[in-house]
């Protein structure tokens, strides 16, 4: 790897130098680009491929610590050389959650082992992480999981199921949450483990979504022996973790993350939100109130462009706690329904007749059917304005019946 230098280096040479490298080793867009996807072995492959060329070059990991392979550089230098990549290969599908979720939770809560092995293989591109959170019963409610593990000798024993996994598929290793005690309150009895996705008594089987997805998946533990090794943090001391990871997962959803390089279109099936060229194809240019529809999409874009730059600014200094990030987190969903509904309100009755092709109207009618997963990634919308509320404003916080009872008491399901 090129060596790096002992003193920091100011931003602007950074910039020069990444825009060199760049353009000397990095492979051209094409004029149309293929948005990149969860569900293709080969967009994983050659994501993994882009990473070990960033990471030969010197500019993989820009804001992770020099010692578990990145550049220990600032946030400015990871927006220069983001800005620079643009027109550029990039591997967006490890942004998020190998880079912006897994890894910078490790960074935080991991012990030492932890950090220099996963951090520095996925800087290397030779490892992807995902989150195992979510459960078939839990809804928004993760500190209710009932994924156990149980101690046995060395070792754990995990059974249990996960979903809404995504690309999980394409991992090698997981951030899973799971009950080591059943006889303290919820949220005292977890413990986040680094559990390998590809092993003994793990079942992974992909699911369809209403538009052609396949890159969420759910999970069965049948089992599944983990080493003592594999806690990240204290035993029973998960959801420490988990709020963490929480705390990372809003603000890369929010789009805050300093962890996050490259930007562009990470999912094929929304549209490209050009809604200038929408408008012309479907022979609304001139219409006034078409006009006034691309005109407040494209202030809700400005005003959330500057919310981002203003609340990670404000985190970062220490004006804002770190419970902000959720409302970059809940801007995004309202930008994203923003975005889906004037779509289809120009596309209007060409979506039906799916003309066009692609990123035509037809398009933007398939994505109007999943908006509401903005709603749900990262936390629900819900969730985001209770933490605003609660650690924000100051409000009271929200009733909860087994509130500090012990789990083995909570009723669970129909009685």
């Amino acid at each position: 790897m090129t060596e790096q230098l002992d003193e920091m280096e100011d931003v602007e040479s950074f910039r020069l130098r990444a825009r060199k490298w760049l353009k000397e080793n990095m492979p051209r867009l094409p004029e149309n680009p293929k948005p990149v996807t969860g569900d293709d072995d080969e967009d994983w492959l050659r994501a993994r491929e882009l990473q070990k060329m960033l990471y030969e070059g010197g500019f993989a990991g820009i804001c992770f610590p020099k010692k578990y392979g990145g550049l220990g550089l600032t946030p400015a230098h990871q927006q220069a050389f983001t800005e620079e990549s643009r027109g550029y290969e990039m591997p967006l599908l490890l942004n998020i959650p190998t880079f912006t979720i897994c890894a910078a939770t490790i960074l935080d809560m991991g012990t030492e082992q932890q950090k220099r092995e996963h951090i520095s293989a996925a800087i290397r591109g030779e490892e992807v992480m995902v989150q195992f959170l979510s459960e078939p019963r839990g809804g928004s409610d993760l500190a209710g999981v009932i994924t156990r593990a149980d101690r046995d000798g060395d070792v754990w024993v995990l059974n249990g199921a996960k979903i809404w996994s995504t690309s999980a598929y394409a991992a090698d290793y997981a951030l899973c949450l799971a009950r080591t005690d059943w006889d303290a309150p919820k949220h005292r009895g977890l413990t986040m483990f680094l559990v390998k996705v590809h092993q003994p008594g793990i079942t992974l089987r992909r699911i369809k979504m209403v538009n052609g997805s396949t890159e969420f998946c759910e999970e069965f533990f049948d089992n599944v022996i983990l080493p003592a090794d594999s806690v990240i943090g204290e035993v029973n001391g998960g959801w420490a973790v988990a709020s963490r990871l929480l705390y990372h997962e809003r603000t890369a959803v929010g789009g805050g993350s300093p962890y996050a390089s490259g930007e562009g279109r990470r999912d094929r099936y929304a549209p490209s939100y050009d809604f200038v060229d929408l408008a012309r194809r479907t022979g609304q240019a001139g219409d006034v109130r078409v006009r006034e529809l691309i005109g407040e999409a494209w202030a809700m874009r400005k005003v959330q462009e500057q919310l981002i730059d203003r609340v990670t600014t404000g985190i970062a200094n220490g004006h804002l706690p770190d419970s902000a990030s959720s409302i970059t987190r809940l801007f995004h969903a309202e930008v994203d329904w923003k975005m889906a509904d004037v779509g289809l309100q120009i596309a209007g009755s060409a979506v039906p007749a799916g003309v066009f092709g692609e990123n035509g109207p037809l398009d933007y009618g398939k994505y109007y059917l999943m908006r509401q997963a903005t709603s749900l990634g990262g936390g629900s919308t819900e969730m985001a304005r209770n933490i605003i509320s609660e650690r924000l404003l100051g409000m009271p916080r929200e009733y909860a019946a087994d509130r500090d009872i012990p789990f083995s008491q909570v009723p669970q399901g129909r009685s």
